[in-house]
């Protein structure tokens, strides 16, 4: 396995384990004067989320996937 898919699959177990925030249950601070600190955290979260899922389909796409998926298009299509 290459050393950056490693990292991919280190940083989706972090984020798994950084989903459970129970330390910000009973904060009652806001975030801009309006936003519950429980809510921003929640969407960085979701930020850190979405750079972690670009990062996987980066460095840790199977490219098997898109050789078949290449494949299947020329014989549908009757190309070689």
């Amino acid at each position: 396995m290459n050393n950056k898919r490693t990292w991919i699959y280190l940083l989706v177990i972090l984020l798994a384990i950084f989903h459970q925030d129970f330390w910000l249950w009973n904060d009652v601070r806001l975030v801009f004067g309006f936003m519950p600190v429980g809510l921003a955290y929640h969407a960085l979260y979701s930020v850190a989320a979405a750079l972690i899922w670009a990062l996987a389909v980066r460095y840790a796409w199977p490219s098997l996937i898109d050789e078949e998926k290449a494949d299947t298009h020329r014989e549908a299509n009757g190309t070689s």
